[in-house]
C-alpha cells in the first residue's frame, strides 16, 4: 500500500492535453502530414515571439545547429568554440561538419561559458562560437561579442524558449539561434527544433539545406502552378523537415508559453525563498537584466559542507519519490571526446565540478503546490 501511495514527482513532464490532441486532427484529416501550412504558421509566430525575421523549423535542436554550421561553410580544418559543460550535441554538431570543437570552461555560478577564457582559445581557424543558454539563462552575449569581434555567435538556445537578455529575446542575440522542443523543454512538439536569424541569405540557404537542398519547398511546389515538376537541387542537403503534426502541436504550445513561463518563474522564486538559506546548497540566480525561462532549476552542492555526497543525496530523494538529475555533463569527460582528444578531467575544472556537484530538482508545469512543498521538505530534511 505504501508503494501505491508514494509520491512520484518527475524531474520534468510536458504539459499537453485536449487542445494538442484536437490540433492534430486537421493535418490528419487533410492528409498534409509532412512540412506544410501548420509548420509555416508555427515558424511565423515563433519568429514574431522571439523578435526575429526568420524562424525555420527542423527535426531537433541538434539538426538546427548542424544546418547553421553547414550554411556558414564550417568544415574540415575549422574550429568552433563550445562550452565544456553542455549537452553532448553542442559538440557533436561540430564533429558532423568535420571541424574541431574547442572547449572552454564555464562559470560555476551561471553554468554558462566563461567569457574571460574565450579569447585565449581563438585562433585563425575559429569559424564560430556556440554559447549555450544553459537551463534557460542566457549567456553574456555582449561580453562575448566584445572579446570575439567578427566571429559568428551561434546561440544554442535549446533550453531558452522565451528567455531574454537585457530585454532582447534569446535567438535574436547572435547571427543565428537554435531551439529544442524536446519534452523536457518548456514547450514541446515531441521532438523538433527551430532556427532563428535576421540574416536573409543565411535563412534561404538553411531552408534549402533542410529540404535535401531543393530550390523550393514542397509546400511551394504543391501549391504552385506546376506541382508535377520537381525542383532543382543546387545544394547537398538533408531531410531535416518538421511534420505538420508537430507544427500543429507547436502552435498550441506556443500560445501557452507566456503562462508556462510565468508559472515557472513563480515556483523558481518559491525555491529561492525556501532553499536559499541552506548552507551547502547554492540555488541558481539570474543576473540583473536577464529573464531566464527556467527550463530547469539547477542547484550546486557544496560537498565540503553537505551532509552527504551529491549522488547519495540523489539516491535518498529518489527513495522519497523525487526525481533529480545532474544539470548536464562535462563533455570532455565523455569517452567519445576524452579518448579522441586526450582530455583530462582537470583540463576544465569548473565543468568537471559542475558535472560532479550540480543538482537539478523538479520544476515543470504539471507540478502542484503540494509537490513543491514536498520537494522542499525532503531537501531540507537531508541535513
Amino acid at each position: 500500500m505504501d508503494q501505491l501511495n508514494r509520491r512520484n514527482i518527475a524531474i520534468s513532464l510536458p504539459s499537453t492535453g485536449e487542445e494538442e490532441w484536437q490540433a492534430v486532427r486537421e493535418p490528419i484529416m487533410t492528409g498534409w502530414l509532412t512540412q506544410g501550412p501548420k509548420v509555416a504558421a508555427f515558424e511565423q509566430r515563433f519568429a514574431t515571439r522571439h523578435q526575429v525575421k526568420h524562424a525555420i523549423a527542423t527535426t531537433s535542436c541538434t539538426t538546427a545547429l548542424h544546418l547553421i554550421l553547414i550554411a556558414l561553410g564550417v568544415g574540415p580544418g575549422d574550429e568552433v568554440i563550445v562550452p565544456a559543460f553542455t549537452w553532448v550535441s553542442t559538440a557533436n554538431v561540430v564533429m558532423y561538419c568535420g571541424a574541431t570543437p574547442i572547449f572552454v570552461d564555464v562559470d560555476r555560478t551561471t553554468f554558462n561559458l566563461d567569457v574571460h577564457q574565450v579569447k585565449a582559445k581563438i585562433s585563425d581557424r575559429t569559424k564560430a562560437i556556440i554559447p549555450v543558454h544553459l537551463f534557460g539563462l542566457c549567456a553574456d552575449i555582449d561580453a562575448l561579442a566584445a572579446v570575439a569581434p567578427n566571429i559568428p555567435l551561434i546561440e544554442d538556445a535549446a533550453c531558452a524558449v522565451g528567455s531574454t537578455y537585457q530585454g532582447r529575446s534569446a535567438g535574436s542575440l547572435g547571427l543565428a539561434g537554435a531551439f529544442s522542443f524536446h519534452p523536457r523543454k518548456s514547450i514541446t512538439t515531441g521532438e523538433g527544433g527551430m532556427i532563428t536569424t535576421n540574416d536573409d541569405r543565411l535563412a534561404e540557404t538553411m531552408r534549402q539545406l533542410r529540404n535535401h537542398g531543393a530550390s523550393i519547398s514542397e509546400e511551394q511546389r504543391h501549391l504552385g502552378p506546376k506541382p508535377y515538376l520537381l525542383p532543382d537541387f543546387n545544394l547537398l542537403g538533408f531531410n531535416y523537415r518538421m511534420t505538420d503534426l508537430q507544427g500543429a502541436v507547436g502552435l498550441v504550445q506556443l500560445s501557452k508559453l507566456d503562462g508556462f513561463l510565468a508559472e515557472r518563474r513563480q515556483w523558481a522564486e518559491f525555491y529561492h525563498q525556501s532553499l536559499g538559506a541552506i548552507e551547502w546548497l547554492r540555488t541558481p540566480a539570474a543576473p540583473a537584466d536577464y529573464g531566464p525561462g527556467w527550463q530547469a532549476y539547477v542547484c550546486y552542492v557544496d560537498e565540503s559542507k553537505s551532509p552527504m555526497p551529491r549522488n547519495t543525496m540523489m539516491e535518498a530523494l529518489q527513495e522519497k519519490g523525487i526525481s533529480t538529475r545532474p544539470g548536464t555533463h562535462a563533455v570532455h569527460l565523455l569517452g567519445a571526446y576524452k579518448d579522441r582528444f586526450g582530455l583530462r578531467a582537470d583540463d576544465f575544472p569548473a565543468a568537471r565540478d559542475c558535472d560532479r556537484y550540480s543538482l537539478a530538482i523538479p520544476l515543470h508545469n504539471q507540478m502542484t503546490a503540494a509537490d513543491y512543498d514536498y520537494v522542499v521538505k525532503n531537501i531540507v530534511s537531508l541535513a
